[in-house]
Parts: structure tokens; C-alpha cells; sequence
């Protein structure tokens, strides 16, 4: 299967119109090298950004992250290498790869195997990796007390926490007092309050529990 016959993958959006006449045909021979031989990826992956380019293709994706999720979802997804695999691809990887890897996991993996890159991830500062760590991926299979420190990280640096996957549905009553305490902080140093944490702070920490400022942010 080439991407000539699958030209759109479930959750990775629209690619090929984006990419010039000579980047599709590098893609597509790209993906049956993959799929003929799965060690390939390793120095194919690399080239992607070089032969494809490296525009926005929409808020979450460029091209480059696209086109290397085409190239991951033609691993043998089921085998145990694939961990192997997708591990040294973000291990010696720069940023970019590293992204591409992170936003692909979702559609690589329903069992939780990657849950370590994520962790490793989480305990960096490049705020472009946690962004795409905090995807679907990590909302499915990240465990509670690690989500919420995640979402507090994102806090931290700034990392709109619209960006963070799964919010609505994890936030809890923990979650809330956590940013009340986080608010309460810098309030008492005179910062600002970022104000994405109201909604959650609202909806779950006490209004006796939560400092009064939350409540005028609209």
C-alpha cells in the first residue's frame, strides 16, 4: 500500500494536496520502502522536512509531522520492534522529529506502549514537545495524578491549556484546587493569573476555597 492508494490516514489531515508533484512521489516510494522494510524509516525519517518542506498544514500539524506519521502508520504496527523502532526514532530525533513522533502515537498504538515517551517528555522544558505530548495519547493513557501535573505544567509555561487534549473530560475536583493553589501563588507575588485556569477552578475548587480575583475573570 502506497500513499498514492491511501492518500488520507484517520486522524492525520489532508497531505497530499499540500505537497509538491516531486515531495508525493517521494512520499509515496518513501512508504513502500517502509512497508518492504521497516529498518528503512530509520534514515528516511530524517529527510522527511528536506524533501517535503515544512509549512503549517493546519493548528496542530506541518507538513514535515504529516508526512512522517504516513511513514510511521506504515510500520508493522503489532509487532513487538515497533516499540524498539519508534523509541530510537525519538531518542536520536531533533525537536521536530520528536514532535512528529508524539502527535503519531495515538495512531501507532491503543495499548499504552509509549506511555515512556510521554513521561520523558513531561520532564523537559521544550514547550513545543509538551504541547505535542499532551495530545489524545497521553489524555487516554496518562494516569490521573500524572494528567494533572501535566495540565499544572502547562500552566507554568504557559502552554494554553485549550492545546491539552482530553481537559474536559479529566478535570476534576483535585485538578481545581491544584490551579486555586497556583492562582493563590501568584496572586500573593503580584503575577498574573493566566486565565484558562478559571473555567476548571469554577467548575470544581470551592468558592470558599478559591481565591476571590478567579471569580472576576470572565
Amino acid at each position: 500500500m502506497s500513499t498514492e492508494s491511501a492518500p488520507m490516514i484517520s486522524g492525520i489531515p489532508e497531505l497530499r494536496t499540500a505537497l509538491e508533484p516531486e515531495a508525493r512521489a517521494w512520499l509515496d516510494a518513501a512508504v513502500d520502502r517502509v512497508l518492504a522494510d521497516p529498518t528503512a524509516i530509520g534514515a528516511l525519517f530524517p529527510a522527511v522536512r528536506r524533501r517535503c518542506g515544512r509549512a503549517r498544514l493546519d493548528d496542530h500539524w506541518t507538513i514535515d509531522e504529516a508526512a512522517r506519521a504516513v511513514l510511521l502508520t506504515a510500520l508493522p504496527l503489532h509487532k513487538p520492534v515497533l516499540v524498539e523502532t519508534v523509541g530510537a526514532l525519538h531518542r536520536h530525533g531533533d525537536p521536530a522529529e520528536q514532535r512528529a513522533v508524539l502527535r503519531t502515537l495515538p495512531l501507532i498504538d491503543d495499548e499504552g506502549r509509549f506511555l515512556f515517551l510521554v513521561r520523558e517528555t513531561l520532564r523537559g522544558n521544550d514547550t513545543t514537545l509538551i504541547e505535542a505530548a499532551l495530545g489524545p495519547y497521553a489524555a487516554r493513557y496518562l494516569p490521573d495524578d500524572e494528567y494533572r501535573q501535566a495540565v499544572l505544567k502547562c500552566v507554568f509555561y504557559e502552554i494554553p491549556l485549550e492545546r491539552v487534549a482530553g481537559l474536559d473530560e479529566r478535570a476534576d475536583a483535585e485538578l481545581g484546587r491544584m490551579l486555586a493553589d497556583f492562582a493563590r501563588e501568584r496572586i500573593a507575588a503580584g503575577r498574573a493569573v493566566p486565565e484558562d485556569i478559571t473555567p476548571v477552578s469554577r467548575a470544581f475548587a470551592p468558592a470558599d476555597d478559591r481565591p476571590a480575583a478567579l471569580d472576576g475573570v470572565s
